[in-house]
């Protein structure tokens, strides 16, 4: 699973690692991975210097000094590795990064996953995109204004990236447990207490993921002991028939918009 807080991660390490390190070489072994030929990729990008990384909902952005911006999509069962020649990961990689002694590996890529591109491309694609979840700019006041036009249960909502962005299903199942909302409680009848108590759990739940290194299933280094840590400590998601570690009640599911929606019925209600 790879959301916000498994990207926060990513990006996280990559930034103390690659920031003002040099590209000295980019090798692309699928050529259905990227937008323009390799030969081309590596005039535009080897020699360049990392100034930073962001994240942009679930996208990883390289910031280069030459103006240009690796734009990376992780979904799915892609991942990142870093390592050398020697320590390189057992599954086939897409596209290599040689930064100095080490190599960021891409592994899992889909097509059209990483671009290069420029600043005005890159506000182009994430200018129709919803708020970040963590942006400090997202006040509550702001956070509810974006529920406005929303008539339906709360769950989808959450997931729909014209509203919110980066947010998916597991962070979704459990930030609704934190603010003791059941999946299908309906926006119109919100109380102003329900959404304080749903902003709050937002951001409670995303930061102790992500200081927990997230639920990612894959190490980002060979000595890596962070990343993943957060897997155990899930409340509600993919805990079908468990006891509920608050109240008892044995959690439930159900088929929401054609997601899985785990939930407590013994902690969760509809206001």
């Amino acid at each position: 699973m790879l959301e916000l807080p498994e990207l926060e991660n990513d990006r996280e390490v990559l930034a103390d690692r690659f920031a003002g390190a040099q590209i000295t070489g980019i090798e692309v072994t699928s050529s259905k991975t990227f937008q323009i030929d390799a030969e081309q990729l590596r005039k535009e990008v080897v020699g360049a210097v990392v100034w930073f990384v962001e994240r942009r909902g679930k996208h990883l952005l390289f910031h280069l000094d030459n103006g240009k911006r690796l734009v990376l999509q992780l979904t799915g069962a892609a991942y990142l590795y870093i390592g050398t020649l020697e320590d390189m990961p057992d599954k086939s990689t897409q596209v290599r990064v040689k930064l100095g002694e080490q190599i960021l590996y891409l592994i899992g890529l889909r097509s059209e996953h990483l671009k290069l591109m420029t600043v005005r491309e890159v506000e182009e694609l994430f200018g129709g995109l919803g708020a970040d979840p963590l942006d400090k700019k997202l006040t509550l006041k702001r956070f509810i204004d974006r529920f406005a036009k929303k008539r339906g249960a709360i769950r989808p909502a959450l997931l729909d990236t014209n509203v919110l962005n980066a947010l998916g299903s597991a962070y979704v199942d459990e930030i609704l447990f934190r603010a003791e909302l059941l999946p299908d409680a309906k926006i119109p009848l919100f109380e102003p207490a329900t959404w304080e108590r749903l902003y709050e759990a937002m951001h409670n739940v995303l930061k102790e993921a992500i200081s927990n290194g997230g639920a990612g299933d894959f190490p980002l280094t060979a000595d890596d002991r962070h990343t993943g840590g957060h897997k155990q400590k899930f409340r509600v998601h993919d805990r079908e028939g468990e006891a509920c570690l608050v109240c008892g009640s044995t959690i439930d599911k159900l088929e929401q918009s054609g997601r899985k929606a785990y939930y407590c019925p013994g902690c969760q209600k509809d206001l």
